[in-house]
């Protein structure tokens, strides 16, 4: 399974399936939800890299903000302390630092 893959498979199991556990191959990862501002949040791994899957906040000012307030599931992913990319509706868009951290497509 590729990355782009794993992030999406993590997106439609928080997002769109609603499940409070994650599973990818034999691994399971717990979704919690963020106390100040209820956003589900999973960190799970894949391969050497930790990666944070965090909902869309809607109550920002950013243009994704605005696609979560229209009802858009949208999850922004970080690694490294960096967001890398984000899925809208199952569509994957990556960022610049993906590949400055010289993570694999």
């Amino acid at each position: 399974m590729t990355l782009e893959d794993t992030l999406t498979s993590v997106w439609r199991q928080v997002m769109v399936d609603e499940k409070d556990i994650v599973e990818l191959g034999q691994e399971s990862w717990k979704v919690t939800l963020l106390r100040a501002k209820k956003l589900k949040m999973v960190d799970f791994k894949v391969g050497d890299f930790a990666i944070a899957g965090i909902e869309q906040n809607p109550k920002t000012t950013s243009r994704w903000a605005d696609l979560a307030r229209q009802g858009k599931r949208i999850m922004q992913f970080r690694c490294k302390g960096r967001y890398i990319a984000n899925l809208c509706e199952g569509k994957l868009l990556r960022y610049p630092s993906w590949h400055a951290l010289g993570i694999p497509d």
